[in-house]
């Protein structure tokens, strides 16, 4: 944590948005080594929001992704945005991802982000079903230990 926010050039922003088209590219394609540029080693990618575990460090991801039989193929991301504060850069996003005969699913990813010798890459991702609307309360992702 610093006491000031980090200031986020255009190209920082540029590259934080890629992220989110890295990540699906990678999954709806099945190759995971692109995974290696999207988080950093010893992320933590929870997905407990979902009804599922917590996957730690980048080969867990990988495993996980690659064991779940029935993931989506197709991931489509919208709402993408960074926040810059004293505890460091966020990145979220929605996404709807089409899970076979014409079903969607859709979750919020909470992304706490660094950057790293290789660019920026997601340290700790949080996925929550929970949407903001007269169903659903919002996430307080202020109480989640990203």
């Amino acid at each position: 944590m610093t006491d000031t926010p980090y200031v986020l050039t255009t190209a920082d922003r540029v590259e934080i948005h890629e992220l989110p088209g890295r990540y699906g590219d990678s999954i709806d394609d099945r190759n995971w080594s692109g995974l290696d540029k999207v988080f950093t080693q010893d992320a933590v990618f929870d997905l407990t929001g979902v009804g599922s575990r917590i996957c730690t460090g980048l080969d867990d991801i990988k495993s996980f992704m690659e064991s779940e039989a029935a993931h989506p193929r197709t991931h489509m991301m919208t709402n993408i945005y960074t926040d810059s504060d004293e505890d460091g850069v966020t990145l979220r996003f929605r996404i709807v991802a089409l899970i076979g005969k014409g079903r969607t699913s859709t979750a919020s990813y909470y992304d706490k982000i660094v950057k790293t010798d290789d660019g920026w890459r997601t340290q700790h991702r949080f996925v929550s079903s929970r949407r903001r609307d007269k169903r659903e309360a919002e996430v307080d992702i202020k109480g989640i230990a990203l």
